[in-house]
C-alpha cells in the first residue's frame, strides 16, 4: 500500500507540475491517474487513502528547495539564467514556505544529551544552592533556639523528656 501511495504521489506531483490555468483539483486528479496508469499498467484503488495522507507531514512538499534544486537551469556565459527557468522558479512551490518539517528522533535525542547550561550558570547555580542551604541552616538554628526558649520560660516544673531536651539543645548552640 505505500509503495503505490508512494508512486501515485509521484504521479499526482507530476500531474501538478503539467497543470494549466483554468483546470481545477478533479482535472489534476484524473491526469494523475491517467499518468500512474500509463506508468504502472494498472488502476490507482487506493484514492481514499491518498485523500487522508495529502496533508499528512511524511506526504506534503517539506521545502520549495526540492523543487529549485530539480529544475533544470541554462546558464548563459555571462552568468544570467534563461527566462523560461525563471518563470518555473517562480512557479514552484513558493507556497509551502510556512510548512516546516519537525525535529527528527536522532536530533531529539542528540538535543536532549546535550549539556543544557554553560559554565556560567551552573557557578550561579551552586551559589544560589549554597545560600540556600545556608538559609535553611540558619532557620533551623533559629527553631532549636525558639523551642529552647519556651523551654527556659516555662513556669511549671520540667518533665523528663523536657529536661534532657534542654540539655541537647543547649549542647547543640554553644557547640556552633
Amino acid at each position: 500500500m505505500n509503495d503505490l501511495v508512494c508512486k501515485f504521489c509521484g504521479a499526482y506531483e507530476a500531474a501538478t507540475k503539467e497543470k494549466s490555468s483554468g483546470q481545477n483539483e478533479n482535472d489534476v486528479l484524473k491526469l494523475a491517474h491517467e499518468i500512474f496508469f500509463n506508468n504502472h499498467k494498472k488502476k490507482f484503488t487506493l484514492e481514499h487513502a491518498c485523500k487522508e495522507l495529502r496533508n499528512d507531514q511524511k506526504w506534503c512538499e517539506l521545502s520549495s528547495s526540492k523543487n529549485e534544486g530539480s529544475s533544470k537551469r541554462r546558464k548563459f556565459e555571462d552568468g544570467s539564467h534563461s527566462a523560461c527557468s525563471e518563470a518555473n522558479e517562480i512557479d514552484s512551490g513558493v507556497a509551502d514556505e510556512g510548512t516546516t518539517r519537525p525535529t527528527g528522533v536522532k536530533a531529539a535525542k542528540a538535543r536532549g544529551k546535550k549539556p543544557m547550561g554553560d559554565a556560567k550558570d551552573m557557578s550561579r547555580f551552586q551559589n544560589m544552592w549554597t545560600i540556600k542551604q545556608q538559609d535553611l541552616a540558619l532557620k533551623e538554628k533559629i527553631s532549636k533556639m525558639r523551642l529552647l526558649d519556651s523551654l527556659i520560660a516555662k513556669q511549671d516544673p520540667l518533665a523528663d523528656y523536657e529536661e534532657a531536651l534542654k540539655k541537647k539543645l543547649v549542647n547543640e548552640l554553644m557547640s556552633s
